[in-house]
């Protein structure tokens, strides 16, 4: 007897249903056709002993399932569900087989028929809304996950007899219901950290608050202890609220890599990631035999943080290059080819030399001559021309630091400030596709949105000989001073915009290590 279940498999941050053609006829042997992997060929023991380890039979005759469509390659251990209850259905051990093509079923089963939760439940529910399937079955853990999506009937499951009585009485299991407008909302101001926490660095908060209205890159160079890590974990709660629409990319590209909490909804408040420096290329930008999204597509819509950027080997700073410009990134292998998204903020942060001190106001660098150099190059000119600020951090003076009573701004009077530069940006580029803030400008779009004028032109002139600044500065400093003009309200850039914006090419000024 022929029955026919459908799955889905996950390519990208997207799915792909799969149909899954069960045929119990006369003969021996049990096979998996349609480009299996070793996974998806070992459901068949993982599926017989959940079977017979709760009193079902499991056939002695030949068993043909068939994934389609065969030419695309399926993998994981999720289909062990869709096909057992194929097998259960042939059987004639599920009595009402014809409703089992309504319904997405997904799942990885234990030998006592437990089920255990699956990677990318998202996109695999959005794909079923998509093609109009009545509902979705996939495990218990990942039951809200999928419940984000509306017109959709989701039902979580802990077991496979739970998903036979569902299709003998639909009302034996309740659908799994989440308000997602409402949780997404109550969670997003909901911060461990704060910008009051912060002594002193008041430079260092106004720099960032700049990046964060602007959407611009920035590092942070300063002497161990002085607070660059701290200022750049608190980024995240200046910068506006994610939109509906962004919590639900950013949910499923970590939906994918399986990096959801169990039960959790959507992801409501930007992404924080901060990798180590001994990170591999591929886990950086992604990759792998089947691709899964790196750190950059996990920071997608929130902050990349590289603590001591000259760490970090040459070849994993080097491929961030294309993914920074195009935000984007396309992983091609000899069989597939997916792309992941990664628009995100990158802030580093770095020792100015390999002691640490540097430009210190009380301690002596103990680097050897041409050491600072050496340090700074670690870090490429096409890199460090994709950072538009570069601000010098400086120790906290004991006086700021023992003084209890002074707070400092709070993170949301900050915001607020941010949200309407970013406003004033939104409206500026509606007419541009995929464009919302200042960094993304090009050099078309900078010379007709960042005119200034002839005493600003000569500032910058002025600037741009006496510090020796170098060419690739230009336009960074353009782009910065439309983002400060913006948080100062004004439609028009002026010198004083342009002086604050020209003091964040620290490392562009020629002779600064020396």
């Amino acid at each position: 007897m022929l029955v026919k279940t459908f799955g889905s498999a996950v390519y990208g941050v997207e799915a792909i249903t799969i149909a899954i053609e069960v045929n119990v006829s006369a003969g021996q042997h049990y096979l998996i056709v349609g480009l299996p992997d070793n996974a998806v060929k070992e459901s068949l023991q993982r599926m017989e002993s959940a079977i017979k380890t709760n009193n079902y039979y499991m056939p002695r005759t030949k068993i043909v399932v068939n994934l389609a469509p065969a030419d695309i390659k399926k993998s994981g251990s999720a289909f062990d569900l869709p096909i057992a209850i194929g097998v259960l259905g042939a059987s004639e051990q599920i009595a009402n087989h014809e409703q089992l093509t309504d319904y997405i079923i997904m799942g990885e089963l234990s030998l006592d028929g437990a089920i255990r939760p699956i990677k990318g439940a998202l996109p695999i529910a959005i794909q079923a809304r998509k093609e109009s399937f009545k509902g979705l079955i996939v495990p218990m853990a990942n039951a809200r996950e999928a419940g984000m999506v509306n017109n959709l009937k989701v039902y979580g499951v802990t077991h496979i007899n739970e998903v036979v009585k569902f299709f003998e009485d639909e009302n034996s299991l309740q659908q799994v219901e989440v308000n997602t407008r409402e949780e997404f909302f109550d969670a997003q101001q909901n911060f461990d950290v704060d910008f009051n926490d912060v002594k002193g660095q008041e430079n260092i908060k106004r720099a960032l608050e700049i990046a964060a209205a602007g959407g611009h890159n920035a590092i942070l160079i300063g002497p161990p202890g002085a607070g660059k890590t701290m200022l750049a974990r608190r980024l995240p709660t200046i910068l506006p609220p994610l939109s509906l629409h962004e919590a639900l990319e950013t949910t499923k590209i970590h939906s994918v890599a399986g990096k959801l909490p169990e039960n959790s909804s959507l992801i409501s408040r930007r992404p924080f990631r901060s990798p180590h420096h001994t990170i591999s290329d591929v886990a950086l930008v992604g990759g792998g035999g089947i691709p899964q999204p790196g750190e950059i597509s996990l920071a997608h819509n929130g902050v990349l943080f590289l603590d001591e950027l000259p760490e970090f080997k040459r070849t994993v700073l080097e491929v961030m290059r294309q993914p920074m410009e195009e935000r984007r990134v396309s992983i091609s292998r000899a069989k597939v080819a997916v792309d992941f998204p990664a628009s995100f903020m990158l802030i580093a942060s770095m020792n100015p030399c390999p002691c640490g001190f540097y430009n210190h106001p009380d301690k002596e660098c103990t680097c050897p001559p041409g050491a600072v150099q050496k340090y700074l190059n670690k870090i490429s000119g096409p890199l460090l021309d994709r950072i538009d600020l570069h601000v010098e951090v400086t120790p906290v003076a004991f006086s700021e630091l023992s003084n209890m009573q002074t707070k400092g701004e709070s993170s949301s009077d900050i915001r607020e400030r941010v949200i309407k530069a970013r406003d004033i940006q939104t409206e500026r580029y509606k007419e541009i596709a995929g464009m919302y803030c200042n960094a993304q400008m090009n050099s078309k779009q900078l010379r007709e949105i960042c005119m200034i004028s002839q005493a600003g032109e000569a500032l910058l002139k002025r600037a741009m000989e006496k510090l020796n600044l170098s060419a690739r500065a230009y336009d960074r400093i353009l782009k910065v001073s439309r983002t400060i003009a913006d948080l100062a309200g004004s439609a028009d850039i002026k010198a004083e915009h342009l002086a604050e914006a020209i003091q964040y090419r620290s490392l562009d000024r020629e002779g600064w290590a020396g």
